[in-house]
């Protein structure tokens, strides 16, 4: 048995499948076996001294049914069930990972500083929401230029539909959108293409309908802390080292039985852990010994508000050794420079070029400085960390679904502002990530759905709608009454990406914007160290890179209205060879000109727009 792998849940070995199941505090276990066409049949399972329920039985084949039933209560689900097909109130099944014959073997992943993650929901991807359908969408997704797509949670829900933060049975993919083979074959046909697969997961709560873990152990959850969506995990109270055993092996499950390169690690800053060693610290560490004598790349990713540097620093320095983190500090920054917005968390920024430039200079804007909205200091000095240690994105699933109509921000500026914020983001030094359809400005929204219980879901409903009350525009009950019930399918329906229209004008010139700056990112090569980004004005910044071969390249981006940007500086702006210009007629079906004046060194902007500029061949030696 190997470092990552017990027998948590089921494990086929030959002709005898062997079951698992923590219940610390039940003292008869029976395991259910629900083979269809056979009457069911109970085994007795031996009690350990650690707590865990144990037998082998035979005859139990891949595909089988099961369940347990605890002192004569149940049949109930198993936690660590690997796939739930009747739903996650249904038998678990019986899953022989093994079998699946992977075409993989000369795959090593991605190095970070090559990553460029595209943000998904496999049941809005594609008009069929599977696996499968997403799979047949994965070389379209390599054309563009993508290298790795990050799949929203997958982990297996009550319902039809959901974003995936309600999952409560986390080792089960989730059935509305295939079998778990359907989900090694898209990770296998990835790996293909040359494309690396993320995927977030959830260790901060677990969801409100169908969480059978309390029912085997009070101990799943802490007595002593909460999340914003109720109990938290019990990572440091009584019983915690089986707690934190079962999320561990759920994150590396996820790493070796179906291959993903990375995992994002969805709101950290909501886990509490008084332990010694935080569960972040030990699920990297993990990770990565899970891995040794193995030549594979796989990042372990944090979102988190905190702003902490400790989080990616080593073990070896009191760090949790994360391979990166999202910074939303970039995305706040620009949404209150591009739409003006200055509500919630938006209050502490305000989106001026000075700002945004530092927060591109950092990978984040607050490193200790009071914050308003948190009415405490926030974040610490990432001196020292890398630039691609921080995801920075203009969209991601939170941005445009936690607003009240899913819009997105290309939905609330206009097309030339959205081309030049686009640029900054894709020749900034960060990882960037991209979220589904934004690559050719979709107008589709993303909305909050849910498929809960009707007593749930209504709940969900007055719950969504009373969130938004702190905000101006919904301030009173009747405007509250606009914002899309979640519970309605039309919400599900209304954020499925409309493929056909990036084939259409306006839509296909952004598409052919995003996959040239993409193409141009992944080419030059430029240095993630040798970066440095600084405002010429109000409403524009200039960014200098340096490449591995020594040449440079500037980026001058206005990011509103029209006028001249005028330039400082030793060089001369005609040793200078335009690369791109977000006016050029194949990415703007109106384009105005974006004038550069050598002379004068100046570029004057009709409208919102970027301008890449490389050091003409030779005339970087010739001004030596």
């Amino acid at each position: 048995m190997s470092y990552w792998e017990n027998d948590l849940g089921t494990i086929v070995s030959g002709a005898i499948t062997r079951f698992c199941v923590w219940a610390p505090e039940a003292s008869v276990i029976e395991v259910v076996i629900e083979t269809p066409g056979r009457p069911a049949e109970s085994h007795a399972m031996l009690r350990g001294a650690d707590g865990f329920h144990r037998a082998a039985v035979g005859g139990v084949a891949d595909g089988d049914l099961y369940r347990y039933r605890l002192d004569g209560r149940g049949p109930f689900p198993d936690p660590a069930s690997r796939y739930q097909p009747q739903g996650v109130h249904g038998p678990s099944q019986v899953v022989d990972w093994s079998r699946y014959a992977w075409f993989d073997a000369g795959w090593a992943g991605i190095a970070l500083e090559d990553t460029i993650l595209y943000e998904l929901h496999i049941g809005t991807f594609t008009p069929e929401g599977t696996f499968a359908a997403a799979a047949e969408r994965l070389p379209y997704l390599k054309e563009l230029g993508i290298t790795a797509i990050e799949l929203m949670p997958v982990a297996d829900f009550p319902g039809r539909w959901n974003w995936g933060y309600d999952g409560v049975a986390p080792f089960a993919p989730a059935r509305c959108y295939g079998t778990p083979d359907d989900l090694r074959r898209l990770v296998d046909q990835a790996h293909g293409l040359g494309l690396a697969v993320h995927l977030d997961v959830v260790y901060n709560h677990l969801g409100p309908d169908g969480a059978y873990q309390s029912v085997f152990s009070r101990f799943y959850y802490s007595q002593t802390h909460h999340s914003p969506w109720g109990a938290g995990i019990n990572f440091d109270g009584p019983q915690s080292e089986m707690v934190r055993d079962y999320v561990i092996k759920n994150a590396l499950r996820w790493i070796h039985e179906y291959h993903f390169d990375g995992l994002r690690l969805d709101a950290t800053h909501a886990i509490v852990d008084d332990s010694p060693r935080h569960i972040l610290a030990s699920i990297a560490s993990a990770v990565q010994h899970s891995l040794e004598g193995s030549e594979r790349r796989v990042h372990v990713i944090a979102e988190d508000v905190r702003n902490m540097a400790g989080m990616m620093n080593p073990e070896s320095e009191g760090g949790w050794a994360l391979a990166a983190v999202w910074s939303d500090d970039f995305h706040h920054q620009m949404r209150r420079a591009l739409a003006g917005d200055s509500d919630g968390y938006f209050q502490d920024f305000d989106g001026s070029t000075k700002s945004i430039a530092a927060t591109a200079r950092q990978g984040w804007f607050y490193t200790g400085q009071h914050s308003p909205y948190f009415g405490k200091p926030r974040g610490t000095d990432p001196s020292g960390i890398a630039a691609s240690s921080f995801v920075f994105f203009l969209q991601n699933h939170d941005q445009a679904g936690n607003r009240a109509f899913g819009d997105r921000i290309h939905h609330k500026i206009e097309l030339a502002a959205w081309r030049a914020a686009s640029a900054l983001l894709l020749m900034l030094p960060e990882t960037p990530l991209l979220f589904m359809g934004q690559e050719w400005a979709a107008t589709t929204p993303f909305l909050f759905f849910t498929d809960h219980n009707a007593e749930l879901g209504a709940l969900v409903t007055e719950g969504r709608r009373k969130e938004f009350s702190r905000f101006a525009a919904f301030a009173d009950a009747a405007s509250r009454e606009h914002i899309p019930d979640p519970q309605s399918p039309e919400s599900f329906r209304a954020s499925q990406l409309c493929w056909a229209e990036r084939e259409r004008e306006p839509y296909a010139s952004v598409a052919r914007l995003y996959k040239r700056l993409l193409t141009l990112r992944k080419t030059l090569r430029y240095s993630v160290e040798n970066a440095d980004i600084t405002p010429l004005s109000e409403s524009s910044v200039v960014m200098r890179r340096t490449a591995l071969d020594g040449s440079d390249l500037l980026v001058i981006v206005r990011l509103s209205g029209a006028g001249r940007e005028a330039f400082s500086g030793a060089d001369v702006i005609d040793d200078w060879e335009v690369v791109l210009t977000t006016e050029d007629s194949p990415f703007a079906i109106d384009p105005q000109r974006i004038q550069i004046d050598s002379s004068a060194r100046a570029v004057e902007f009709a409208r919102p727009g970027a301008v890449v500029l490389r050091v003409a061949r030779g005339a970087k030696e010739q001004r030596g």
